[in-house]
């Protein structure tokens, strides 16, 4: 069983920021971290006026799904840790080295590309249009908003997934990557926090701008 539920959408900066986070304390700590999958496509459907957004909002949207088709590939194939791989090979891509306009572009043929480079199986990439896996999807964006309630972004975590200390959040939201000994004392608080009993919210509004480094 996993330590961790991690609920992402490949799109979503602040959600790559806090991943990055949790695969630092992944490796120090030596947690089990399942990759689950929430669509911000379906998130902001009823709610997001796109026509008051940045042009390319929704489009961005739309291919965070593809995304997410193509880790549902990998997983089904796979396993979880080739989940792992596929958001690592997007996120880098789409965060890191700020390539989301070749991604909207082409997806397909920019997902390849990343898969190929690392060493994955190229024909992944044909998920982006496999409307099968959508259902899985969202069904999956539906758990994670049974456990946290509606009125909220990615990612959301859930600590002790079906223990008796399961406690689930949205967040959190974090503008720098912590690491080392900074990464796990943000993690015990945070833990801490989310498991104590009749914790609901704690929440600014204010942020930094992401930082990936």
């Amino acid at each position: 069983m996993a330590d961790l539920d991690f609920f992402f959408d490949p799109v979503c900066p602040w959600a790559w920021i806090t991943s990055r986070w949790v695969t630092e304390v992944q490796q120090l700590r030596d947690y089990n971290v399942a990759w689950k999958f929430i669509s911000l496509k379906i998130l902001n459907q009823d709610t997001m006026d796109y026509a008051s957004m940045p042009a390319g909002y929704k489009e961005v949207h739309a291919a965070g799904t593809s995304g997410l088709r193509v880790a549902a590939k990998a997983r089904s194939v796979a396993g979880n840790d080739a989940v792992a791989k596929v958001y690592t090979a997007l996120g880098t891509s789409l965060h890191n080295k700020q390539e989301r306009e070749l991604f909207v572009a082409d997806i397909e043929g920019h997902i390849a590309s990343l898969l190929k480079s690392a060493g994955l199986p190229v024909e992944w990439a044909t998920a982006v249009n496999d409307e099968t896996f959508d259902r899985l999807i969202a069904d999956e964006t539906a758990i994670a908003l049974e456990r946290t309630g509606k009125d909220v972004g990615t990612p959301i975590i859930t600590f002790n997934p079906g223990g008796l200390k399961e406690a689930s959040f949205f967040g959190p939201v974090i503008s720098t990557i912590p690491r080392g000994e900074e990464a796990t004392k943000l993690w015990d608080a945070i833990e801490t926090i989310a498991t104590a009993s009749g914790m609901a919210e704690l929440k600014r509004s204010l942020r930094a701008r992401p930082n990936f480094d």
